[in-house]
């Protein structure tokens, strides 16, 4: 499962229910713009209200500069717009601006300082700087060890470090404070990486089941058990999730682009085309600009091939030059659409030496080799990738070809 699958559970912690547009709400005392979002994803009361709570905060910042309270509550909208806008490029850097302030000012309590603390290692999280996001963990673990959320943190950080053991005994500690979405969504995760897809599959239910329905973390809850079907073969019943998905939220991009990747598996190329576009007028995610370039590469249409990777690595650059590691990114989009295994394996190495015990690093690495054609260190990696008895299906399929 993907990265934005644990990430989405960091920033559910609001007070309410991931290229820079023009169309902004001018900024005021120095405090970051809230980006307007497109008509599809506005979703009713939902934006006015996120319209109406951006106005407050700032207001009680113009008022009092020393709110940090309201400070921390902006910082949390800008991680929740970054997903649902897909414009991360200017919301993690400013949710890191608000985080930082508080940090560094000289009136902040223990339990402000515990969530601001909290909020940023998620914001770490989503730039993919996992020590990082690990060490302010442990600032906000010493602040208050009672809280479920520093324990979800945690997972998080074990898992995409490779120290699967300390996640899972992070999760423990999660569920038993607090059984909820978020606690759910990570056993969830445990359980698929050791292997055990059934016990994945009800544990995220179980998340679903304790989420409001129509709220966009139940929706991205539902979004991931689709992908989980998908990836082990069960494409039917993540066509019923994802349709579940849009009676709720319409314009739900992921479902949509998801949809689309199911046409595309299925051969219906034109169908896939249709989804993806869709999805891509919504919202600018560099996943769905993926999908469309390989449906050009299949149908050899080399010209729009060339226009949108070119669009990718404008995307990609964006992202890196606010922060964001896309180390996996880039070494993905170079074996598998630009067909360059050598310079995959540049980007997968530099991962490699920031958490070599990662298994999604190393199942990633094992498959670079064997397209260059180097069997044993193909093995190597590949061991590496099964050592929590992961069976995901490029495992299966390495296997094959060693």
């Amino acid at each position: 499962m993907k990265l934005n699958y644990l990430i989405f559970l960091l920033s559910s912690w609001v007070l309410f229910s991931c290229g820079p547009s023009d169309n902004v709400v001018k900024e005021v005392s120095n405090i970051p713009e809230l980006i307007t979002r497109s008509e599809k994803i506005q979703q009713g009361k939902e934006w006015d209200f996120v319209q109406n709570f951006y106005s407050d905060q700032k207001q009680a910042l113009d008022k009092n500069p020393k709110d940090h309270n309201a400070r921390l509550q902006l910082a949390e909208l800008f991680i929740k717009e970054a997903r649902v806008t897909g414009e991360h490029g200017h919301y993690y850097p400013a949710a890191l601006k608000l985080l930082n302030q508080i940090l560094e000012s000289e009136n902040a309590d223990a339990n402000l300082l515990f969530q601001t603390n909290v909020t940023k290692a998620g914001v770490q999280l989503s730039l993919h700087e996992f020590k990082d996001a690990l060490a302010t963990a442990k600032k906000a673990l010493e602040l208050n060890g009672t809280n479920a959320q520093i324990y979800g943190v945690l997972v998080d950080c074990y898992v995409e470090l490779g120290e699967y053991d300390k996640a899972v005994a992070a999760a423990d500690k999660m569920i038993s404070i607090k059984p909820d979405i978020r606690s759910y969504s990570r056993i969830s995760y445990l359980r698929e990486i050791h292997g055990d897809i059934d016990g994945s599959i009800k544990a995220l239910s179980l998340a679903i089941k304790s989420g409001y329905p129509g709220y966009e973390e139940t929706a991205w809850a539902m979004q991931t058990l689709g992908e989980l079907y998908t990836l082990y073969g069960k494409e039917d019943l993540a066509e019923k999730v994802y349709g579940e998905i849009l009676q709720t939220r319409e314009d739900y991009p992921f479902a949509i682009a998801a949809i689309g990747d199911l046409r595309f598996r299925e051969g219906d190329i034109k169908s896939a085309s249709k989804k993806i576009q869709e999805a891509m007028d919504i919202i600018p995610e560099v996943g769905y600009y993926l999908q469309m370039a390989h449906i050009y590469k299949l149908e050899k249409k080399e010209d729009k091939l060339d226009a949108i990777v070119k669009e990718i690595f404008a995307m990609l650059e964006d992202d890196v030059q606010a922060g964001h590691n896309m180390n996996l990114e880039y070494a993905d989009m170079y074996l598998n659409l630009l067909d360059n295994p050598d310079k995959a394996l540049e980007y997968a190495l530099m991962e490699s030496e920031k958490r070599p015990k990662n298994i999604d690093v190393n199942r990633l690495l094992a498959k670079i080799y064997l397209a260059l054609d180097n069997k044993n260190m193909s093995k190597n990696y590949l061991a590496k990738a099964k050592v929590t008895g992961s069976i995901h299906p490029d495992i299966n399929e390495i296997e094959s070809q060693i």
